[in-house]
């Protein structure tokens, strides 16, 4: 019988809309700059590198300058202004993909794989998760993996697995890769660019980890999916095995590689191998990037045979579907003027870096992992929480001398990890609700897989401190 009292509890609680809590955060910011003392630090730009940094032991209180609660809206807009950048390139990527999404490229992939490979078992779970990783390394896939959620499940069981094991290959391993964010733009590639740290470098170490990933995450399932291969009682979601009729997998029925895909996927890799070389030769920013996606979505269009139209309606469908995400950024930033206008961004750092200071230095860097990972808790948007987080943990890093790519990559483990236990996730509740799968029993499924990726992180982590990553 449901206990009324916990059914009325769970009404009466409802998490706030991301665009609530930063707006909360914003009052947060106004109301600490009454009273936080206000302070900086003496700032130089290294000559050798370009980089603006703090200087050691400069901190020195300035005069109060407290923001008023009407001064808000305008912070709001103000930090929108200042993130216009980055907004219209985030605008520009959604446009791109959703042209490049729309010609089917990806759902053929995803069918030639399963049909090369549906009779080989178990290696069916590690290809599909190398496969979405690679999405979610380069086009930073989430939220649009449920899309292809129905498909690994129909994959799953024509092989004797379950539900679960077709939904994890798909969103774990598109989690996989976001997390490792090799070249992910919208994590790794924007919180590099607020870190003043050459956009995508240090990559070998992501790939380390995401090799890491892949292979703690593949034994794992391919372990759980034997169980119930061998007896689908022990399926964790027997019941909803039991309501499905299933029925053997109709290969035919997948969409199969045409030319117009194969031009696409040449279009997509050229424009990717542009963008490395771009950064790391010719030191592309924001606008060139952004011209490069823009030119990537439209070539891509015209092979599949669209006309300038359908580009065109493609393109707006894909930026207007990340709106939410983008205009995140600016909010995140009002929370950062104000913090500025009240001169106590330097004092928060400063009272942090005095705490964490005393600390050995592996702890430091764990405390930063750590406060990551609360922070993701409230605010999951990967964009968002860079540059709410960056800006503040940067000059710290500076200060108890730990290197910025060493704090990016704090920050992107934060951000990724539990991205598929949280029931904010988007890109984990938009999965489980075409899975039919409950919240419960995936948690029951994934958390000692969390625990290990929570570990490998922590480990990297330590390992990148101490040899100055």
């Amino acid at each position: 019988m449901n206990d009324p009292t916990k059914t009325a509890s769970r009404k009466w609680f409802k998490m706030p809309h991301t665009y609530v809590i930063l707006i909360f955060l914003v009052l947060v910011a106004a109301a600490l700059t009454y009273v936080v003392p206000a302070g900086e630090f003496d700032r130089v730009e290294d000559a050798a590198t370009g980089k603006t940094l703090v200087v050691p032991k400069s901190y020195h209180e300035v005069d109060a300058s407290p923001v008023s609660i009407v001064s808000i809206p305008k912070a709001i807009v103000h930090g929108l202004i200042d993130s216009a950048d980055v907004v219209f390139f985030i605008l520009i990527i959604g446009g791109t993909f959703e042209i490049i999404s729309s010609t089917g490229t990806i759902e053929a992939l995803t069918g030639r794989v399963a049909r090369n490979f549906a009779n080989k078992g178990r290696w069916v779970i590690p290809i599909f998760i190398l496969l979405f990783s690679v999405a979610g390394f380069t086009m930073g896939m989430s939220t649009e993996v449920m899309v292809f959620v129905p498909i690994g499940i129909a994959v799953a069981r024509a092989l004797g697995f379950d539900a679960l094991t077709g939904t994890a290959m798909v969103s774990l391993g598109a989690s996989c890769g976001f997390t490792a964010g090799i070249l992910n733009p919208f994590n790794v590639g924007l919180a590099q660019a607020i870190a003043e740290v050459p956009m995508f470098s240090g990559a070998w170490l992501r790939i380390i980890l995401l090799v890491c990933l892949i292979t703690v995450t593949s034994l794992y399932l391919v372990r759980y999916a034997g169980k119930v291969r061998s007896n689908p009682e022990k399926s964790l979601v027997s019941e909803l095995e039991r309501e499905v009729e299933t029925k053997e997998l109709d290969l035919n029925k997948l969409p199969r590689m045409q030319l117009k895909h194969y031009l696409t996927l040449i279009v997509v890799a050229a424009g990717f191998a542009a963008l490395v070389w771009g950064v790391s030769k010719k030191d592309w920013w924001m606008e060139e990037l952004a011209a490069l996606f823009l030119t990537m979505g439209i070539v891509s269009g015209f092979c599949a045979g669209y006309g300038p139209s359908r580009i065109a309606a493609e393109f707006v469908k894909g930026a207007k579907a990340i709106t939410y995400g983008a205009l995140i950024i600016g909010f995140a930033r009002g929370i950062m003027v104000v913090l500025d206008q009240g001169s106590v961004i330097d004092s928060i750092v400063y009272g942090l870096s005095t705490l964490v200071g005393e600390l050995p230095g592996p702890i430091q860097v764990l405390g930063m992992y750590l406060f990551q990972n609360v922070m993701n808790i409230f605010i999951t948007s990967g964009t968002g929480m860079a540059v709410t987080t960056m800006p503040i943990m940067v000059p710290l890093a500076d200060i108890i001398g730990v290197t910025r790519q060493t704090t990016v990559l704090a920050f992107q483990l934060g951000d990724g990890f539990s991205n598929m236990i949280l029931p904010t996730s988007s890109a984990l509740m938009g999965s489980l609700a075409v899975s039919g799968i409950p919240y419960q029993k995936w948690v029951k499924f994934f958390w000692p897989l969390m625990c290990m990726w929570f570990v490998i992180g922590a480990v990297l982590i330590v390992i990148a401190h101490m040899i100055n990553y």
